[in-house]
Parts: structure tokens; C-alpha cells; sequence
């Protein structure tokens, strides 16, 4: 069943992570998601006190299961991605868009962020903070 998770269900559901920019809402979505369907996968385990069936905490699943958690793998998509992004150059349609500042007013409220800001903060989780992430690309 891993294997299935594995090969047909996670790359289904990561279709593109490269490019998102996401909130904590949606990675809070994606943890439950991805723990229900490795509970599901996993099933039950008998309590030694009590001897009942009862379903499998976080800490047990992420023991069980010895791959890295779905953020890791959107994080380190993300950093590849960006690579190649600033490899590309000023001229491509596809920087642009990416770097890009958008004109304009924002909607009042809380900033939504953007991919840029994405790259920036997994840079400051690796150590690399100060740096600018298309020199270092």
C-alpha cells in the first residue's frame, strides 16, 4: 500500500507544488490529509493496557512511516524550481511572472503571500537568510 501511496497517490496530489504559495490553512489541510490516508494505510494498533483497537498518533506514523512528510518534499520541489527559474532569466515570461511586482493596490486585510516570499523563508530554514536567492541560484 505505500508503494501505491508512493508512486500513483502523492505525485497526483503534488501535480505543480513548485509553484504554489501556501498558507498555513492549506498546509494544515495537507498534513491532515496526508495523515488520514497513512492511518488508513497503517490501520489500527492494539493499546498494551487496555488491549482495544485505537488509531495511530502522529508521532507512531511518522515512525512507521520513514519517508520525509509532505512539507519536505513542497520545500525541496520549490527550492529545484527556483533554480531554474533564476537560471532562465529576465527575458522568459515565466520569471517575470515569478518575480515580478504586481501593479496595483492589494486587497485590504492580511498580505497573501507570494511565491517569492515562499523561497525566501525556506532559504532562512536552510541558513542561507541574508542571501539572495537568484545570486545563489
Amino acid at each position: 500500500m505505500i508503494k501505491i501511496y508512493r508512486t500513483i497517490l502523492l505525485p497526483v496530489i503534488l501535480y505543480g507544488c513548485e509553484t504554489w504559495s501556501l498558507a498555513l490553512r492549506e498546509e494544515r489541510g495537507l498534513s491532515v490529509f496526508e495523515n488520514r490516508v497513512l492511518r488508513g494505510i497503517f490501520g489500527p494498533k492494539t493499546d498494551e493496557v487496555t488491549g482495544r483497537w485505537r488509531k495511530l498518533q502522529n508521532e507512531e506514523l511518522s515512525d512507521l512511516y520513514s519517508s520525509s512528510n509532505i512539507f519536505r518534499v513542497i520545500k525541496s520541489r520549490r527550492m529545484k524550481w527556483a533554480g531554474n527559474v533564476a537560471r532562465m532569466g529576465e527575458s522568459r515570461v515565466l520569471y517575470r511572472v515569478l518575480v515580478g511586482k504586481h501593479e496595483g493596490k492589494r486587497p485590504l486585510g492580511k498580505s497573501k503571500l507570494r511565491w517569492e516570499d515562499n523561497i525566501k523563508m525556506g532559504l532562512r530554514e536552510v541558513g542561507c537568510g541574508g542571501m539572495d536567492w537568484i545570486e545563489l541560484a
